[in-house]
């Protein structure tokens, strides 16, 4: 399929401070284990206890194959450009570029697509970070001093702190803060689990299965919180091994399989412990006069601030990518520049319109589907369309059967959105 099949991309690729393997396994938990784990027992109430469990895994799966997909995507137009390493706007517009002839005319509207859903994603997660941690922290504050202050006030406290955080040169160095926000999420998720275990009922007491029209909210909500498909290129671009990150028992694969054991443990027990009384997010059934659960609050928050870092380095690529080239000198300088304006307006979005969570819900279901699922078949259809799709066209009839799956995530995850945004500023 490949061209220059004797060249080697990861013998070629040269980088001043590249990540191991396990460096890039931390980043991966961290970027598919964040605040997302704890909707799922709201996720597991919208299917039942043992749907719930063989839809996370189904999900699980998808949402890795097509990480994969897009790893083998840029591995092959690698070869094929001979160039070392590629963004996700470039690997999609290679693979059009050097695809059938009918798709070629598509190529520079395939990259601008990917460019304007990543950053509209990851800028606005930026934003709802910060108003998470900040939101956070009031709860805990003000729980104890009783005096109450503006969100915007916490938000904007922030500011420096973050600028701090997102002057850290690359991922490499970025690896322990990553390590540290792992430390913070499982230790808030094992006190949570310690609430959940105590005075646990049976399971078979619970519904087993929920009506189906209560299906695409789990779905929603399990696909937002597991997908990480914008750091997946990033994390490859950066390895010292990068055909580590694919195949069996390959990275990827290894992350996958932790992240759902996780989700499918806080999912089933959460659900199981406060059945139709779950809420939105699991720490916000947990009692909030006790120490323990404030603790949950604030590792939350720090994890959160932690991971700020990684998912910041996805708009980073794309604005310093385009910037880089127009500076001759002081190019370190210029570089430190931008990554102060875009940390300030991540802040200053977050505190205009601290209400900006369930628009980026909206966001997140629009374009989370489109690059995590839609986009990743699509670029493998396009790979094999003038060499064949194998036995019977199963590769294609399976890229058929989860562009569908993305379309109905797309479809339900909008709706949801909606009626949240209506929520917001109706009640």
């Amino acid at each position: 399929m490949g061209e220059n099949d004797d060249w080697e991309f990861d013998k070629e690729r040269k980088r001043d401070h590249p990540t191991t393997d396990l460096d890039t396994l931390i980043h991966f938990l961290k970027a598919a284990v964040g605040t997302g784990v704890l909707g799922l027992p709201l996720a597991f109430k919208n299917s039942g206890l043992s749907l719930g469990v063989i839809f996370t895994v189904i999900v699980a799966i998808i949402c890795t194959h097509c990480a994969l997909i897009l790893v083998k995507c840029a591995h092959i137009a690698y070869k094929k450009m001979r160039v070392t390493e590629l963004t996700f706007p470039e690997v999609s517009e290679a693979i059009f570029a050097n695809g059938p002839e009918w798709g070629r005319k598509y190529s520079t509207s395939a990259r601008i697509s990917i460019v304007v859903g990543l950053f509209a994603t990851y800028f606005g997660s930026l934003s709802v970070y910060t108003v998470i941690i900040a939101q956070n922290f009031q709860q805990v504050i003000e729980c104890h001093t009783g005096y109450s202050y503006n969100v915007r006030i916490y938000i904007s406290a922030f500011l420096i702190p973050l600028i701090l955080l997102t002057w850290i040169p690359d991922l490499k160095s970025l690896a322990p803060v990553s390590l540290v926000a792992n430390g913070f999420m499982l230790i808030s998720i094992g006190i949570t689990m310690y609430y959940l275990v105590d005075g646990i009922q049976s399971p078979l007491d619970m519904p087993q299965a929920a009506y189906f029209t209560e299906w695409p909210m789990f779905f929603s909500i399990t696909i937002f919180a597991m997908e990480a498909i914008g750091v997946v290129l990033p994390l490859e671009n950066n390895m010292v091994t990068p055909k580590h990150l694919v195949g069996i028992c390959g990275i990827l694969d290894m992350a996958m399989i932790v992240v759902t054991i996780i989700y499918i443990l806080l999912g089933f027990m959460g659900y199981l412990k406060y059945g139709d009384e779950v809420l939105g997010s699991i720490t916000l059934n947990l009692p909030t006069e006790d120490y323990a659960a404030q603790a949950v609050k604030i590792l939350v928050a720090l994890a959160v601030f932690c991971t700020f870092g990684l998912q910041y380095y996805v708009c980073l690529e794309i604005v310093w990518g385009a910037l880089k080239n127009r500076f001759k000198t002081h190019v370190r300088f210029y570089e430190y520049v931008v990554r102060t304006i875009i940390t300030f307006a991540a802040v200053l979005l977050a505190v205009i319109v601290p209400t900006i969570g369930p628009f980026m819900g909206l966001i997140g279901a629009l374009c989370f589907g489109f690059l995590g699922l839609l986009v990743p078949v699509t670029l493998e259809t396009v790979l094999y369309y003038d060499v064949g799709f194998g036995p019977g066209k199963w590769i294609l009839w399976k890229n058929i059967g989860i562009f569908i799956f993305g379309i109905m995530a797309i479809v339900f995850g909008t709706h949801t959105s909606m009626i949240d945004i209506i929520h917001e500023y109706t009640d």
